[in-house]
């Protein structure tokens, strides 16, 4: 009987199990706040690139040509992803001005993406790629009653 009480204290000894608790959680924590941390900057990072994308569009829409229409149109998504404090490693904007070419009357729109190479390298969570592409299109309308250059 004696050795059996002995056998039972021993079995129910939780000694060292916090250690590995510890061990096994930590590192499992700090993924999970890595890839809440990934989340997060991805999606900001696709709200100033598609708020970029609109005023360009924006931009190059009430312009008279085709030729200051491209030149508002980057200029407005370089300036708003700059007041987002938006880093893109790589930045490429394509701006659609047909519309502008139309004659008066004719109804159009002018087409603007914008696409931002975000460098996430600085997170070093495993599974998490280095960069990531985010990409936004957005078409804003051409009066079409305006005169065009």
């Amino acid at each position: 009987m004696r050795r059996l009480r002995g056998w039972r204290a021993r079995a129910r000894d939780d000694r060292g199990s916090a250690a590995i608790e510890t061990v096994i959680g930590i590192p499992a924590f700090m993924l999970f706040v890595g890839l809440i941390i990934f989340a997060g900057r991805t999606a900001v990072a696709h709200q100033a690139v598609e708020q970029a994308a609109y005023d360009a569009a924006r931009a190059a829409s009430i312009t008279r040509t085709t030729a200051t229409a491209d030149d508002a149109a980057r200029q407005a998504a370089s300036d708003t992803l700059a007041n987002q404090g938006l880093h893109c490693a790589t930045t490429n904007i394509t701006v659609d001005t047909n519309a502008l070419a139309v004659e008066v009357g004719s109804f159009g729109t002018v087409t603007v993406e914008v696409a931002c190479l975000v460098d996430l390298s600085d997170l070093a969570v495993p599974g998490v790629p280095g960069t990531h592409l985010v990409s936004a299109e957005v078409a804003s309308p051409v009066d079409a009653h305006r005169e065009r250059g």
